[in-house]
């Protein structure tokens, strides 16, 4: 099985990677806005949901997956005001495959300056060999 890793340091404090490819299978585990190059998250949902979503897709593409092979995403949101902004940015990002979709609104995540969350599954033609990790 192949595993990607992010810039997350949840993901060594807590034991996981970002994504996983087993056969055709590629899961991308919660992914909140944590900017990969440092900087403060940007405050505005819509901003935050494409972040998620670049986050995600490039660990997928690491993996042999783009947007077209999504089959599910999950949503959490903490606020359902913001559901619409995050929505349209899910279509920006995943519309073409148009996946089946859950959006959720949770009392909150893990850093209060999180407004969205998403994980994503898709799934691939063709399999890779196991055993490799793409940092």
């Amino acid at each position: 099985m192949d595993r990607v890793r992010s810039a997350s340091s949840f993901e060594d404090r807590y034991g996981f990677c970002r994504a996983r490819r087993i056969g055709n299978r590629v899961v991308v585990a919660g992914t909140a806005p944590i900017p990969q190059d440092g900087s403060e998250t940007p405050a505005d949902p819509h901003e935050q949901m494409l972040l998620c979503g670049r986050i995600a897709l490039d660990a997928m593409q690491r993996l042999g997956a783009g947007p077209e092979d999504v089959v599910r995403t999950r949503l959490f949101i903490t606020d359902p005001a913001d559901a619409d902004a995050v929505g349209t940015a899910h279509r920006t990002l995943f519309g073409v495959g148009e996946p089946v979709a859950t959006m959720v609104v949770v009392a909150g995540l893990l850093d209060p300056a999180w407004k969205v969350e998403i994980e994503v599954e898709a799934l691939v033609a063709d399999s890779p060999p196991h055993g490799q990790v793409v940092s």
